[in-house]
């Protein structure tokens, strides 16, 4: 029989992707074959899995932690948010619509069969299940058709783990809140609790604990402190966004435009764990640092919508003078479309806009239309003749003068396009940064010395050191019990 666990969240941004991520590393660790899973994924980070299809990037994560092929399966339900045509719908893999949130909540029901087919698909011929629930199960004005928490946990019966973020705080009331409004049925799921994110002595939460046991007769697995080496790992959620350190006085300054619908931004970690980079995430209402070497615009879930805001937020402005001065940009995907001179959507596939001007940094121009390019792929830069691997998530076909000069060869075939003068580049490649040849050669091309540890290997190593402190703190008898 295949073990099964869902760990469920107090609410949103508690640290479940990492929990899962490392739980399935403990148990990859102990020998066994582990498979993550989560029904219901809302983000814009998005993934290629190994079978082709899109799934949400903390399910690839999750994968790479378990040391097996990341699978549609794996989050047969992802959404998307888009602009004014609510989110896409990704369902085992494939595109199945868009739909408004009070269209989506209709439509959920019949979602729970590809859910639950999914579910035996990845559990079959493994040894563990490790599940993560989407939100809270304390939203209980969405639980009629739920299946990203306790009705895909009460329809597969599936035991639940609840996780609280102590350093939010309240996490006390948030246990026991949650307790005190779900259903009998659904609060018999629970078999216990994890705090998360603990900074400092957990000796003194030993009182909390007693108090959460008395208000609601579950035990504690484990206090987990704040996970240095999470930071480490690709992040799912854009929240983060927020919390980044900047400004740090390093050698190179990139400068990253926060669209609103950034999309796949964890191509921008590698640069970050540089030592000599200070990667700046400039924040609706502030400048594109003047001081700035490169700017990346990242992809984006709704080009033109994030364009339109681009100009509101006078970035064009902030980057057209950063070209005058000298500074070079990079665009992926969605911004790579943004710095041509027309992004044109004859479908509507984005919403009522037909067309508009681009930031006119590239001869190229952007039609979107309803193929959608979904692969895993291998590369060349054209720029610095060194191999890339990466991946395509995007809709459109570019075309244009400056598409002469391609930035990247995906398969033998041109991609991306670069200016005249060299200074501005694009491309749909995914994953660029990521190429330790390529991050090296960039670098060098600003006088800096980098991109000599694997970054892959780096991530892979954080995986080891978030399970090494699982394993400290977590319940022996909890955790041997279920790896057994």
């Amino acid at each position: 029989m295949t073990k099964t666990i869902m760990l469920q969240g107090t609410g949103s941004d508690v640290g479940k992707t990492v929990l899962v991520a490392g739980l399935c590393r403990v148990a990859s660790n102990r020998g066994l074959k582990v498979a993550p899973f989560k029904p219901q994924n809302m983000s814009n980070n998005a993934a290629v899995s190994d079978d082709g299809g899109e799934i949400g990037r903390a399910q690839w994560l999750q994968s790479m932690a378990a040391r097996i092929p990341s699978s549609v399966h794996m989050n047969p339900v992802l959404l998307k948010p888009q602009s004014e045509t609510g989110s896409q719908i990704i369902v085992q893999g494939k595109v199945a619509g868009q739909a408004r949130g009070r269209d989506y909540q209709a439509l959920k029901p019949k979602l729970m069969s590809a859910v639950l087919e999914s579910f035996e698909t990845v559990r079959s011929g493994v040894d563990l299940v490790i599940v993560e629930g989407a939100g809270s199960p304390a939203e209980i004005n969405l639980r009629a058709g739920d299946i990203a928490n306790m009705g895909f946990a009460t329809r597969a019966q599936v035991p639940v783990v609840l996780v609280g973020d102590i350093d939010r705080g309240g996490v006390i009331a948030s246990l026991v809140g949650t307790h005190t409004i779900l259903s009998a049925e659904d609060r018999a799921m629970i078999s216990g609790y994890i705090i998360n994110k603990f900074r400092g002595d957990v000796s003194l939460f030993d009182d909390g604990i007693a108090a959460v046991k008395n208000f609601t007769g579950w035990p504690c697995f484990g206090v987990v402190p704040w996970l240095e080496s999470a930071g480490r790992l690709p992040a799912e959620d854009s929240v983060v966004l927020e919390r980044l350190a900047r400004g740090t006085g390093r050698a190179l300054k990139i400068a990253v435009p926060v669209l609103s619908r950034i999309a796949n931004f964890d191509d921008l970690d590698p640069l970050a764990a540089e030592p000599e980079v200070d990667l700046v995430f400039v924040r609706p209402g502030e400048r594109i640092p003047a001081d700035a070497g490169l700017v990346v615009i990242p992809g984006s879930k709704a080009t033109i919508a994030d364009l339109r805001d681009f100009r509101a937020q006078g970035w064009d402005r902030d980057l057209q003078a950063h070209v005058r001065r000298g500074g070079r940009v990079i665009g992926i995907c969605g911004g790579y479309q943004m710095l041509g001179d027309r992004v044109t959507d004859p479908h509507g596939i984005e919403g009522n806009v037909v067309e508009i001007e681009g930031l006119g940094l590239l001869a190229v121009e952007t039609e979107m239309a309803p193929e959608k390019t979904v692969r895993n792929s291998s590369a060349r830069s054209a720029v610095y003749d060194v191999a890339l691997d990466g991946y395509e998530i995007h809709l459109g076909r570019t075309t244009g003068a400056d598409c002469v000069r391609p930035a990247v060869i995906i398969d033998g075939r041109p991609d991306g396009a670069v200016s005249v003068d060299g200074m501005v580049s694009g491309t749909y490649l995914h994953g660029l940064f990521a190429s330790d040849a390529y991050r090296a050669a960039l670098l060098k091309s600003f006088g800096i010395e980098g991109g000599g540890e694997n970054y892959r290997q780096s991530v892979d190593r954080a995986l080891d050191d978030v399970a090494a402190e699982l394993e400290a703190v977590l319940d022996p008898r909890w955790l041997d019990g279920l790896m057994s």
